[in-house]
């Protein structure tokens, strides 16, 4: 939309001038003869600027900015004065006016002043936004729940976020634990310092030493320069070390180098650089267990595991299911332009049962690719994703709601049906990817590939697939 700017002087040749002017700018223009007439238009329309003469009858200019700072206190002010009435000037950028023109006019200077102007309120906006959309973003209004499980979560945060203690984050995959680190730092006296993520299941084994401590130039094929490592970037602040649990063990121990003694030394380095960083680490695997196994280190684990947050998985608080399913519809509907008013109770009974094996970040794939498809003011059951009502979909049947008859029941066709209906739940979960399947079953790569061919689900590539063709 063009910047809307309100031109107020009671000389008929001044305001033709800044109208013609402004217009071959690119701006929509208005105009008043006086204050009065000026406060008129702003009740009715909105402006970004107001350039107002001074001297005028009925109201002067400062008596209009007055009113204007009142009324309308983010509105944009420029005064037009006479040559020498610079002290006046000055008074009214004391009052609020952003700047001053002066008469007779130089087109240049009164093009750029209100140029600058312009792009000033903008930047400021944006940084309001920017602001706004932080807080929001990692605030406990984006943790959504009213169970009792979320709501001892919202009250650890709380609580830990005031101190700078290592905390370990736990919890299943899509839980949203990396959320819970931002909410935690966010939320604290680091707020204004780095956050900084490490996903150590992503980044190869072979550069994760350079990622998280950095390196020297020369120290390796590649390194054409000095690096400094996320640990150091994230000094002051809060290091997030995502899937923790992946770290090989020549990395474990560096890692607990660098938080008992405050100091990293980049690879090729001889120097030590001291660091103070708050960690955050989270997990989908049992650390404990991987421990008494030996694949992760005891004194690691107490380093990190201070303070213990569990997140509980989405089917052990169904009672958020309808929450959440509201929360991601209005994110969606303002995202992506929808007005779609609800669900229907049908659909909504259908979301209610799924299992959901990718827990909250399920759901809200599940909302946002209904809302980007649905074409009617509601969604209802045929607008959900087909698995969502497919027995496979289904919470799984406990033991104690199995019959077992006079003729005695086939326990490995049940379990080979329960098995099954899992590896496509996780599959479904991974959005087709094996490798993350595997991942979030505990099961090995090679595991899930022997399984996969044993349910005859073998025409799903190893990497990413359609969902349709699961």
């Amino acid at each position: 939309m063009k910047p809307r700017i309100l031109v107020v002087d009671d000389e008929e040749s001044i305001r033709e001038f800044l109208d013609i002017m402004l217009r071959k700018e690119g701006y929509e223009v208005l105009c008043a003869e006086d204050g009065q007439k000026a406060l008129e238009i702003l009740k009715k329309k909105s402006v970004d600027m107001v350039i107002s003469d001074l001297q005028m009858p009925n109201m002067t200019g400062i008596e209009l900015l007055r009113h204007v700072k009142d009324d309308y206190p983010e509105l944009l002010f420029m005064m037009i004065t006479a040559f020498g009435s610079t002290e006046t000037a000055v008074e009214a950028m004391k009052l609020g006016a952003y700047d001053y023109l002066t008469k007779p006019f130089k087109i240049d200077e009164v093009r750029i002043n209100i140029f600058n102007a312009l792009r000033s309120k903008n930047l400021e906006a944006e940084n309001r936004s920017l602001r706004k959309e932080l807080n929001t973003e990692y605030s406990f209004q984006n943790l959504v729940g009213n169970s009792d499980a979320m709501y001892s979560v919202f009250e650890m945060i709380r609580r830990v976020s005031q101190a700078p203690t290592n905390i370990l984050v736990t919890g299943e995959s899509g839980t949203g634990k990396e959320m819970v680190a931002k909410a935690i730092h966010y939320n604290g006296p680091l707020k204004d310092k780095p956050f900084v993520t490490i996903n150590c299941g992503a980044i190869p084994e072979a550069l994760m030493e350079s990622e998280m401590f950095g390196h020297k130039k020369g120290s390796f094929t590649g390194a054409i320069a000095d690096k400094a490592g996320l640990f150091e970037a994230a000094d002051g602040g809060t290091l997030f070390l995502d899937e923790v649990g992946e770290l090989v063990s020549t990395i474990q121990v560096k890692l607990l180098r660098a938080i008992q003694e405050r100091v990293v030394r980049r690879v090729g380095s001889t120097e030590d650089t001291k660091v103070d960083v708050r960690i955050i680490a989270a997990t989908n695997r049992n650390l404990e267990e991987m421990v008494s196994e030996g694949s992760f280190r005891q004194d690691l684990f107490y380093r990190l595991n201070v303070i213990n947050i569990r997140l509980p998985a989405l089917r052990e608080r169904t009672d958020d299911i309808l929450l959440l399913a509201k929360h991601f519809l209005n994110k969606y509907n303002e995202r992506l332009g929808k007005s779609i008013s609800g669900i229907s109770i049908e659909a909504m009974d259908m979301l209610k049962k799924y299992h959901y094996p990718g827990n909250v970040r399920e759901l809200e794939n599940i909302i946002e690719r209904t809302v980007a498809l649905e074409g009617g003011a509601t969604i209802l059951p045929e607008s959900l994703p087909p698995f969502v009502n497919t027995p496979s979909g289904r919470k799984l049947a406990s033991s104690h709601e199995i019959e077992i008859t006079e003729d005695g029941i086939d326990l490995d066709k049940i379990m080979g049906q329960i098995e099954k209906e899992l590896l496509v739940k996780a599959i479904h979960a991974s959005g087709g990817t094996k490798k993350k399947a595997a991942k979030l079953l505990n099961i090995t790569f090679r595991s899930m590939r022997y399984r996969v061919e044993k349910y005859n689900l073998g025409s799903i590539s190893d990497d990413e697939i359609d969902e349709d063709s699961v």
